[in-house]
């Protein structure tokens, strides 16, 4: 803590207000809000946090506050200020998750779309959707069954979807915008719960057209009393009271706090939402925050009714929100908020039961592993493999894995210099060395273990490097493979004995997961440089074929195989001069006979 800190900590003023702490930059970094200024921000710098408010405060390097009249007041401009700062602190929907609405636009011939943004503008706005998938689904139907507008102004012709009885066309038609009022009436009941009286009307055509042996519009007009039936009874009813409403469900441990909602339409839970996330301050304060939050940034639809936790200030959620907030003391309401805190207590319980089995395949698979060969936990991990093809562009990666996890900015592609054929243990040596002594000279980090795809040869050989010609004692240990390529046996010790592992371990896994990654990873790196070297050692040496043509070649005939293939028109086409086209063709053609011979044999 800073001297200006400490100095400002012992003016704090005993009343409501919002603080912003900044970080050494100057950048905002939190924003908090406290019935008593002086506790709140004092309780930061004093006493033990847990980890993730150790962070946050380790970052402060200066703080101011705003005084406010009221605890209220202070819960307004902390959303203001929260809303227009973004500190990366503060509790944020994560995944900018706005939902999807069904709007009827408010024209002159309204038309039916899917937006994710409820605006002052006159239109009718229904809603939200679970998903993009549902809203579609819900606007398919009334597609087919209200015939608002699809085309433009400008169409003076009938549209496709007049054909398909789904456009009136009324810009081509001059239709009365008399009987567009009534279709969007018409939708507005079906929202309201008329969507029976839709499905008989509907139920009455369909008798009407089998009656006339019109099968086909009678087939068409049951799929659209299955589909809105299939529609609606996906949702689950809720309520015989058919007020919109959200209702807030909430739940906290080990520093996280989980709020659950519902958002209810018509009677019909159509959605649920979790949102996870630390909580620094109160309980209630952080719920009240994620309140104001969710409505002010998603620009959500703000419903009649909100229902909330009788433990969270009444006052402070209708200062934010501008509707009828309820405290359900019994019934079916006081139901809603007890399931909504109930999968607020579930959702955060499979949080910290998937970190839990994370933590177990990476750190705890780790830290097992560091005690099957007896060192310390390898928490940084590093495995080479090589890979030739008959000693020809021999190549060799390292990857790197940190807490059980790949790091992928860490892995290093190496191409063998110094060795001539097929020699996998010059090919380690070099790599090892290479490797290491760039490390050791550069100051950088090194592995707590070393493993080698391979057997007793490659590991010795990448021990001698590190013991005998750079005085390094890291434990390196071998990955021997069965007969059909997988992870067989760990070997490590003097002698290279076997280390017994159950195969279904957390460590074995990990074991395996690290041997395929740098065997990916090198043979990926080996077949770019093969195909590379193929294409290009065979055109470096045409006469007259400079690196602007090899492309042009290669663009228009993507392969070498493709080039041999072609005629003297076609190089000149590729823009080759007559005669390096003739050449081409000359000094390919061997290569050509000889691809053919090996194609006859095979």
């Amino acid at each position: 803590m800073n001297q200006q800190i400490k100095n400002k900590l012992a003016i704090l003023p005993d009343q409501p207000g919002c603080y912003i702490m900044k970080d050494n930059t100057g950048t905002i970094i939190y924003i908090g809000k406290a019935k008593i200024l002086k506790n709140r921000v004092r309780s930061y710098f004093t006493g033990g946090h847990d980890t993730k408010t150790e962070h946050l405060v380790s970052e402060i390097a200066d703080f101011e506050y705003i005084v406010t009249e009221s605890n209220i007041e202070a819960l307004l401009l902390e959303n203001n200020l929260i809303k227009e700062n973004l500190p990366r602190y503060n509790i944020m929907l994560k995944d900018d998750k706005t939902y999807p609405f069904i709007k009827i636009t408010n024209e002159k011939y309204p038309r039916l779309m899917i937006t994710r943004k409820v605006l002052k503008d006159g239109a009718e706005y229904f809603g939200p959707y679970p998903d993009i998938g549902a809203a579609n689904e819900t606007k398919k139907i009334l597609d087919r069954i209200f015939p608002l507008r699809k085309c433009g102004p400008h169409q003076k012709t009938p549209c496709l979807y007049y054909h398909l009885g789904q456009c009136l066309c009324p810009y081509a038609f001059n239709v009365d915008p008399a009987v567009y009022t009534k279709i969007v009436k018409e939708i507005k009941h079906f929202f309201n719960g008329g969507y029976k009286d839709v499905q008989q009307a509907l139920q009455v055509q369909m008798d009407e057209a089998a009656k006339h042996m019109e099968f086909e519009k009678a087939a068409e007009l049951r799929d659209q009393v299955n589909a809105i039936d299939t529609i609606m009874t996906q949702q689950k009813m809720t309520s015989t009271d058919l007020k919109d409403k959200d209702v807030f469900g909430y739940t906290v441990d080990k520093g996280w706090m989980c709020v659950q909602a519902f958002f209810i339409r018509q009677g019909r839970m159509i959605q649920r939402d979790a949102s996870i996330f630390p909580f620094y301050k109160e309980e209630m304060d952080d719920f009240l925050t994620y309140v104001g939050q969710f409505y002010q940034k998603n620009e959500h639809f703000i419903p009649k009714e909100v229902l909330i936790p009788n433990d969270i200030d009444k006052n402070a959620v209708e200062a934010l929100l501008d509707t009828k907030v309820l405290q359900p003391q019994r019934g079916q309401k006081k139901k809603l908020v007890a399931l909504a805190n109930k999968n607020a207590q579930v959702s955060l319980k499979e949080k910290f039961d998937l970190i839990e089995r994370a933590q177990e395949r990476t750190v705890g698979a780790v830290e097992k592993l560091g005690q099957a060969l007896n060192v310390p936990t390898p928490v940084r991990i590093e495995a080479f493999d090589n890979s030739n093809t008959m000693g020809t562009d021999p190549v060799s990666a390292m990857v790197v894995f940190i807490d059980g996890k790949p790091s992928k900015k860490d892995y290093r592609k190496y191409k063998i210099k110094t060795v001539d054929g097929p020699d996998d243990y010059a090919s380690m040596r070099e790599v090892i060395y290479r490797r290491y002594s760039r490390a050791l000279k550069e100051g950088s980090s090194l592995p707590d273990l070393i493993l080698i795809d391979g057997g007793k040869g490659q590991v010795d050989v990448a021990k001698d490097v590190l013991e005998n010609q750079l005085g390094v004692d890291i434990p390196i240990a071998g990955l021997a493979k069965d007969d059909k390529h997988k992870t067989s046996e760990l070997l490590f010790g003097e002698d290279l004995h076997p280390v017994t592992l159950e195969r279904s371990s957390t460590e074995f896994f990990l074991l395996q997961r690290i041997q395929d990654e740098v065997h990916r990873f090198a043979i990926t790196f080996h077949r770019q440089l093969r195909s590379k070297n193929s294409f290009s050692s065979k055109l470096d040496d045409v006469t007259g074929l400079g690196p602007k043509r090899k492309k042009n070649l290669l663009k228009k005939f993507k392969s070498l195989k493709g080039i041999q293939q072609a005629t003297i028109e076609e190089l000149q086409e590729a823009g080759l001069p007559k005669k390096v086209a003739q050449t081409v063709m000359e000094e390919l053609a061997p290569a050509k006979k000889e691809e053919e011979n090996t194609t006859t044999k095979k």
